[in-house]
């Protein structure tokens, strides 16, 4: 099979990361990774990082098939940040570009270093709520994917649940779980492990977007938008209950 190159970068947390996948569509595949705790810092990290991964590949920026970002929730500066580095480089490069939630990254990532099948994933969104989504991991034609089980949604910790249709306990992924204590007491008898010290992280990015790239899903730069939670959220409570 013909192999392909994907880039993804992330900049929706404290952290900074950016990946290069580089496979074919029965999702086999290998990567290239750069991680760091840069809070702040992401501006100056970042295309040196994407210098790096392309280095370490040997390829060139222009042989790239498709860019992805973590396009939220996350930090409102950070992802705007991973937004326009990812657009520019999709744009200059002629290419494609895909926007990946970033809890389910979280997800995936929970799955690749822990087996976790089933991940809560919730990120701090400040003013006493979380970003939050639950997920199972499935595969599916050689790719391993985190599916979602409800809504990605802003709330607070108190009031968080689980699906209860979907039986199981949970792998808790994320720093809003360091608002363990203040979750609702059904859902922390499911938490049955938590890591609160992980932060959204390219490489599951990349693979996320690899395979949205062989179901056609990239869209040219300018249609790959942000998504802040929080806006929408926001946006609902404005509208009319017929709107």
């Amino acid at each position: 099979m013909t192999e392909h190159l994907l880039l993804a970068l992330d900049a929706s947390s404290s952290a900074c990361s950016v990946a290069l996948w580089r496979g074919d569509a029965s999702g086999r595949g290998e990567l290239f990774h750069r991680y760091e705790i840069a809070p702040r810092q992401h501006t100056q990290k970042l295309l040196p990082m994407v210098d790096a991964v392309l280095d370490e590949a040997g390829v060139a920026l222009s042989s790239i098939d498709a860019f992805a970002y973590g396009h939220g929730p996350g930090s409102f500066t950070g992802i705007r940040i991973a937004a326009g580095v990812a657009q520019g480089l999709a744009f200059g490069a002629g290419r494609a570009l895909l926007g990946v939630s970033t809890l389910e990254a979280l997800a995936l990532d929970a799955y690749l270093r822990h087996g976790a099948e089933l991940v809560l994933a919730a990120l701090d969104a400040r003013m006493g709520e979380l970003y939050a989504g639950a997920f199972r991991i499935e595969r599916e034609a050689g790719w391993t994917r985190a599916v979602g089980l409800d809504d990605q949604q802003v709330i607070a910790p108190c009031a968080l649940r689980l699906p209860a249709a979907v039986p199981g306990d949970f792998f808790g992924a994320g720093a809003g779980f360091d608002h363990l204590e203040s979750f609702d007491a059904g859902v922390r008898a499911r938490i049955t492990r938590s890591e609160a010290a992980v932060e959204p992280d390219a490489r599951a990015i990349a693979l996320i977007a690899a395979r949205g790239y062989f179901l056609g899903l990239a869209r040219p730069p300018a249609e790959v938008q942000p998504v802040y939670l929080r806006n929408e959220v926001a946006t609902r409570s404005q509208r009319g209950p017929l709107d």
